[in-house]
C-alpha cells in the first residue's frame, strides 16, 4: 500500500526558512518522480518543484527558483523541500506527491498519482 505523508509546516515569519519532508512507503523513490506542490485559499493547485527519479533532474517554478531547494534521501525514502526567504504569498497548504513526469521545463500536476494530505506554510509578515 503506497503511502505518502508530509511533516515540517508551520507558522514563521517572512524571511525565515522552514525545511519540509515527504516520507513515501510502498513505492521507490528510484523509479516514481517526487514532487511538491500547494494550493493557497481560493487558488489553484501550483506545481512548484521535482525530483526525477534519476535524482538527476529538478524543476522549480519561477516564484520560488533561488529560495526553495528540492533534495532526497533514498534509503530514508524522503524528500525534503528547503524553503528559504519565505514571503506570505508562500503561504499555503503544501502537498507532496509521486508521479510520472518531472522535466527542467515542467511538472505536470495531472502525472502525479500518489498524494499526501498536505502540511500547512503560514507566513507572516
Amino acid at each position: 500500500q503506497v503511502q505518502v505523508v508530509e511533516s515540517g509546516g508551520g507558522d514563521v515569519q517572512a524571511g525565515g526558512s522552514l525545511r519540509l519532508s515527504c516520507r513515501a512507503s510502498g513505492l521507490d523513490l528510484d523509479v516514481f518522480n517526487m514532487g511538491w506542490f500547494r494550493q493557497a485559499p481560493g487558488k489553484d493547485r501550483e506545481a512548484i518543484s521535482c525530483i526525477a527519479f534519476t535524482g538527476r533532474t529538478t524543476y522549480y517554478a519561477d516564484s520560488v527558483r533561488g529560495r526553495f531547494s528540492i533534495s532526497r534521501d533514498t534509503a530514508k525514502s524522503t524528500v525534503y523541500l528547503q524553503m528559504n526567504g519565505l514571503k506570505p504569498e508562500d503561504t499555503a497548504m503544501y502537498y507532496c506527491a509521486a508521479g510520472a513526469v518531472c522535466m527542467t521545463t515542467g511538472m505536470p500536476t495531472s502525472t502525479y498519482k500518489y498524494w499526501g494530505q498536505g502540511t500547512q506554510v503560514t507566513v507572516s509578515s
